[in-house]
């Protein structure tokens, strides 16, 4: 329960915002076949890219070789990625219509994602919408990262909106680890990359959206007045 209007929204990218999971998933592939290694499953792609190079990296090579150096393994992985960033890449459904809402009713909304600010400003201009974000806070916007709260509390700064008035959206626990030590509330984006050993019933979210357009009555009927709680009847748990 959260006893606090929310007065900005913050999204995760990967798995929130963006379906990613086509092109990281063909640059992790590439840096496995350069070591004859068979390429990601599925249920490997769906449970690993919002872990990004390393979790993908890590789900193909089981246990990475002692002679190969993984820095070198990640930076393969990230040329691999800039250069064909998006081919596949596509825009979850609802989220137009969701970010829509959120600028015709002039609530502030941003991105906070762990993706490097080269590639994630490589891959925005390509979702002319999410150019409309007020903030945008990259895995080395600052020295710390997701799940530590800095990032998420530079970006409440930059929105002038206290962290308790600012809902994060993200699909992995981490997200929900990062969003209860910024004291902020956090709501789980089911659309996303939850692969089916997840448990994200008990990430301690005050939400679990079973799609985009889930957020519109939750936010109408929080900020309906100062007292109000988040429902969480609104919500399917996964």
């Amino acid at each position: 329960m959260w006893e606090y209007r929310i007065d900005a929204v913050l999204f995760d990218l990967d798995g929130t915002l963006l379906d990613t999971a086509p092109d990281m998933a063909r640059a992790a592939n590439r840096v496995l076949a350069d070591y004859d290694v068979q390429p990601l499953t599925a249920a490997q792609i769906q449970a690993n890219t919002s872990y990004g190079a390393n979790g993908l990296l890590k789900a193909g090579f089981g246990t990475i070789p002692a002679h190969l150096n993984p820095m070198h393994l990640r930076q393969q992985f990230l040329d691999y990625y800039h250069d064909e960033i998006c081919l596949k890449t596509s825009m979850y459904e609802g989220i137009d219509s969701l970010l829509f809402y959120l600028n015709e009713n002039k609530v502030p909304w941003g991105i906070m994602t762990n993706k490097p600010g080269f590639l994630t400003q490589r891959l925005l201009p390509y979702f002319p919408v999410l150019s409309e974000a007020e903030v945008v806070v990259c895995g080395d916007t600052l020295d710390k990262a997701k799940p530590h709260p800095d990032p998420l509390w530079h970006a409440c700064q930059l929105l002038h909106i206290p962290p308790e008035n600012c809902l994060y959206i993200g699909d992995i626990e981490k997200d929900m680890i990062a969003a209860r030590a910024a004291r902020m509330p956090g709501a789980v984006a089911g659309w996303g990359y939850i692969g089916d050993e997840h448990r994200p019933d008990l990430w301690q979210a005050q939400a679990i959206l079973p799609d985009p357009a889930a957020l519109i009555p939750i936010l109408e009927q929080h900020n309906c007045n100062e007292s109000a709680f988040f429902n969480q009847s609104c919500c399917t748990q996964k």
